[in-house]
């Protein structure tokens, strides 16, 4: 049986606070990539209570993306703004959510950003995060950035760490392994880095900044 959205509300203020799960909840946070970084940023970030997500990727489900991204066997051919919104709704049934099934560029930028109050980076080639990182910079200096950079092969977990470029820009990930490089990407690796990506966004809005 599916909560009602009171019973809802109610189970995450207890876990967070009155305050703070009402912060969690007034907040839009833009997913840039629905791969193995933005998918399992979006479920945590739903299980978290955070009120709205602006979901963006044009790909399809494919049967490689199974071993680490959050999809399913059944999704394989739906575009993964529908597949990620349905996973989503059934673990967040109040969430609400904005799908934009298209490819960021340096024209659609801003106009799909504009309305988030956090932006997560989470693509997978160097071309598209330096690309997005440079518009939200230069043109959305007003929002917060948290970027994703090295997360691949089978080094220690504890290489991936999240620093604090400037006071609006954060960076998740070892910083120098390279999906290019070895055995590129796995489940494990990958679920690290967004999870700090993921944790930055609650630590953000609950102002609790890195030094």
């Amino acid at each position: 049986m599916i909560p009602t959205k009171e019973e809802w509300i109610k189970a995450l203020t207890e876990r967070h606070g009155k305050e703070l799960q009402k912060a969690f909840s007034a907040t839009t946070v833009a997913i840039c990539g629905l791969g193995g970084l933005g998918s399992n940023i979006a479920i945590l970030l739903a299980r978290a209570g955070v009120g709205k997500l602006i979901l963006i990727d044009f790909d399809r489900v494919d049967i490689t993306n199974l071993h680490r991204q959050q999809y399913k066997a059944d999704q394989i051919g739906m575009y993964k703004t529908d597949a990620l919104a349905d996973n989503l709704r059934e673990i967040a049934p109040y969430i609400e959510l904005e799908a934009h099934t298209e490819r960021i560029t340096e024209n659609n930028a801003v106009k799909l950003l504009q309305s988030a109050d956090i932006i997560c980076e989470a693509f997978d080639k160097a071309e598209a995060k330096a690309m997005l990182t440079d518009i939200v910079l230069s043109e959305l200096p007003d929002k917060y950035l948290v970027a994703a950079s090295g997360m691949a092969g089978l080094g220690s977990a504890n290489g991936i760490k999240t620093r604090r470029v400037t006071k609006r820009f954060y960076l998740c990930g070892d910083e120098v392994s390279d999906v290019n490089d070895g055995m590129g990407l796995v489940a494990p690796r990958v679920a690290l880095c967004a999870a700090h990506q993921a944790h930055t966004v609650l630590r953000i809005i609950a102002k609790q900044f890195e030094v």
